[in-house]
């Protein structure tokens, strides 16, 4: 049986796969309707105009609801580890909880606020999703190292840490670069002023999200000793 198969793997599984797909469809359907330059556009650039504002805003508001169940269960897997082991306190991996869980607020915000509609609630939405994100994976990869070796290997731990460390360096020249440009708009000139920093801060949007998607496909191998179990009970006379 395929390993994203077993026990709650498909959860992060999922979502790796959903997540690539809604940013490689808007793309590709932004593109083919002329609407952005295949050349490095925004994320949020591909999800403007009809039809793909339609596509990227389903598939970000499933990929931040399917965010959401895998921090939750990441949550949970930790919590019981650590009552096994006391290898961290509680608070820690409750804080990691709440910063993910907001970052996918985030993500909910950016699905459903468009970039050229309503600048201000977008950005505040992105900003949320990826700084929240970001601390989230350092926040984990210091987890996954207490655990070590019990519970995770030292390789999973170097992968995890690596791409957290690239993560948290492309996130601040993105908010920089993107800071100073002056204008919001879905073309782009090579000879305006703000060129070079839409390219560096589009550079680096792109980065952190793979990031976060190979990120949780980490997460893959330790969900694969989950089980879901759903208990319903029925008080009173029939």
């Amino acid at each position: 049986m395929l390993c994203f198969l077993r026990g709650m793997a498909f959860v992060p599984f999922l979502l790796v796969t959903w997540s690539s797909a809604a940013f490689i469809i808007s793309y590709v359907v932004a593109v083919l309707s002329g609407h952005v330059n295949p050349f490095l556009p925004y994320i949020s650039d591909t999800g403007t105009t009809p039809p793909e504002s339609g596509i990227f805003g389903f598939m970000i508001n499933f990929s931040a609801f399917l965010g959401a169940a895998t921090m939750y269960t990441r949550y949970k897997i930790v919590e019981k580890q650590n009552q096994a082991s006391h290898f961290s306190t509680p608070v820690f991996n409750l804080v990691s909880l709440v910063l993910g869980l907001v970052g996918c607020i985030g993500m909910g915000i950016v699905a459903n606020f468009q970039e050229l509609a309503v600048p201000v609630v977008h950005d505040g939405g992105a900003l949320l999703a990826f700084v929240c994100g970001v601390v989230y994976t350092l926040l984990q990869s210091i987890i996954s190292y207490k655990s070590c070796p019990q519970w995770n290997s030292l390789s999973t731990c170097h992968v995890r840490l690596a791409i957290s460390a690239i993560s948290c360096a492309a996130v601040i020249p993105m908010i920089a670069c993107a800071s100073l440009i002056s204008i919001t708009k879905l073309e782009w000139n090579p000879k305006e002023k703000d060129y070079v920093y839409h390219v560096v801060s589009a550079i680096c949007e792109w980065t952190v999200a793979f990031g976060f998607i190979f990120y949780f496909l980490t997460f893959v191998q330790d969900f694969q000793s989950v089980t879901l179990r759903i208990s319903t009970e029925l008080n009173g006379a029939i």
